[in-house]
């Protein structure tokens, strides 16, 4: 089957022995993909919205995994059952995927695993899970056409990370890597440019860019 860089990597993070619902499915490769190359029992594919759910039921069909495959129309967690111990979510922003676990934090709770792939706002996705309870296990990154995503995946645990850890990723600090070293090119490259057209008065911001832009050359 046919699944892009980041879903597929997003899926290799994955247990085999867990019941995973995926937050956002849209097409439901992702689960399709789970139950086919992963070898997983069952999945569960999630999302909001009727439109993508009825493009998922097609692709069910066609993989010929209906009875593996259930799909699930509903906001965030509130399509979770006890059953589901691994939660996938990816495709947005870090801080609407806070919102969806922070509405629901007596679910967030009870799971075991949560591999998260924001858009942006890593770091605040980051300093949340490890806030309430879970702990990096496993971060990496992967390259869809020109954009460069980060993938991280937490598990219950506690676990204290520093500044720059919370920044760059305490597993992709140790991995790093040609990814590494050119995604942080392109955010050192973002954060000159923001230095350059910030008005005169934006102070606090431009020395939190300037301290920024420090720790990357000292990682790359």
């Amino acid at each position: 089957m046919r699944i892009n860089n980041r879903l597929k990597m997003v899926g290799d993070l994955v247990e085999e022995d867990s019941l995973t619902m995926d937050v956002g499915c849209d097409h439901a490769l992702l689960s399709i993909y789970l139950v086919l190359k992963k070898k997983q029992k069952r999945a569960i594919a999630s999302d909001i919205k009727e439109g993508p759910l009825e493009s998922a039921k097609e692709n069910i069909k066609r993989y010929q995994v209906e009875e593996q495959v259930e799909l699930r129309l509903g906001d965030g967690l509130s399509t979770y059952t006890e059953d589901i111990d691994t939660v996938t979510i990816s495709g947005m922003g870090g801080r609407t995927m806070i919102g969806i676990f922070k509405r629901n934090m007596k679910i967030t709770k009870k799971l075991k695993t949560i591999i998260a792939s924001p858009n942006n706002y890593q770091q605040d996705v980051r300093e949340f899970f490890t806030s309430i309870g879970f702990r990096i296990v496993d971060e990496t990154l992967v390259k869809e056409g020109k954009v460069i995503y980060q993938i991280m995946k937490f598990t219950k645990g506690r676990s204290k990370l520093s500044k720059r850890e919370k920044f760059f990723g305490p597993i992709l600090l140790q991995k790093k890597g040609y990814l590494f070293i050119e995604y942080y090119k392109r955010e050192k490259m973002q954060r000159e440019i923001l230095m350059k057209i910030l008005p005169k008065n934006y102070r606090l911001k431009k020395w939190m860019l300037k301290k920024e832009i420090k720790m990357i050359e000292e990682e790359i």
